[in-house]
């Protein structure tokens, strides 16, 4: 009897709790924010491990491998070298727009410095033509008795050297001397730059036509003193540079300076009219002055400035 009771009462027991937990697995369970995302990207992660194909599992490895090697690349491009193998990786993140470029090999012009001009040298062109007896010729009626009587010669117009059709007839006359190293001039220039001439833009002046100069050229040489234009003597022409290359003018430099050091000439570069200005001696003539046809330069030929060719010194 007491057994039976203690059956009935645990039965009755059991039937009260299992009616009691249903409820409570059916109602939904409420957690704290951080605790339900953290298990919400728990499954997350789950889900995608478990749902991953074989094929991207490879994928994955291979990106796993590239990631394991970039530390070795890095290492690399930042121990590369400077200078041309400089990696382009290595240059941005060194700041720079583009990979340095080559050096550019200088090239150098070897063509001899400008034979410019000073007073000193217009005193020494006087005094030279004093030394050589040469007078200065007063008008065009002592001009063209000079040239009767052959003191004044034709300057030697040539293929290789022309004169400019805006001198006067009665100025196309220079000394003897003078007309000899025009014609070696030219052939020493024709035998280097064939097809090319020179061209003759002043020759003898006199001392009238030298005053009227001045008044409207301010360049130009006084017409009297120790510093008149030697010109007026009938020695000295000017060679225009107009349309010469940078070749040809070294080239004229190195022909002109030895036979300046040996007395024969004088030179001086005029840039406002664009000239060479040479006063030539009676000693020129003499034996023994053989300059040289051509002078050894390496200069690329350039061309230079332009200007009209206008009476100077």
């Amino acid at each position: 009897m007491r057994s039976s009771f203690h059956i009935a009462a645990f039965l009755v027991l059991a039937f009260g709790l299992a009616s009691i937990a249903s409820p409570l697995e059916a109602a939904p369970v409420h957690l704290h924010p951080r605790v339900r995302s953290k298990a919400h990207s728990n499954a997350r992660t789950a889900r995608k491990t478990t749902s991953k194909s074989p094929a991207r599992e490879q994928v994955a490895a291979r990106g796993g491998a590239k990631s394991a090697r970039r530390p070795r690349l890095e290492a690399r491009n930042d121990a590369a070298p400077t200078g041309r193998r400089t990696t382009r990786a290595a240059v941005r993140r060194r700041g720079r727009s583009r990979l340095p470029q080559p050096e550019l090999q200088a090239v150098r012009l070897n063509i001899p410095a400008p034979l410019r001009g000073s007073h000193e040298s217009l005193v020494h062109q006087n005094e030279m033509a004093e030394a050589d007896g040469l007078e200065r010729i007063l008008d065009d009626a002592d001009l063209e008795d000079r040239i009767s009587h052959g003191s004044l010669v034709p300057v030697p117009i040539s293929a290789g050297l022309h004169i400019n059709t805006d001198l006067p007839e009665n100025r196309r006359y220079c000394r003897p001397w003078t007309a000899k190293f025009l014609t070696d001039l030219s052939h020493a220039h024709s035998a280097r730059f064939a097809g090319t001439a020179l061209e003759v833009t002043s020759a003898v002046r006199t001392v009238e036509y030298q005053r009227r100069l001045r008044m409207i050229n301010g360049n130009a040489a006084s017409a009297d003193g120790d510093i008149a234009s030697p010109h007026l003597t009938g020695g000295t022409i000017d060679i225009a540079k107009a349309g010469m290359t940078a070749r040809e003018i070294g080239w004229m430099r190195a022909w002109l300076i030895p036979l300046e050091q040996q007395g024969k000439i004088d030179v001086e570069e005029e840039f406002r009219q664009s000239c060479f200005h040479i006063s030539v001696y009676k000693s020129y003539s003499e034996p023994n002055v053989k300059p040289a046809t051509h002078a050894p330069l390496t200069a690329t030929p350039m061309d230079s400035a332009t200007v009209l060719p206008t009476d100077g010194r």
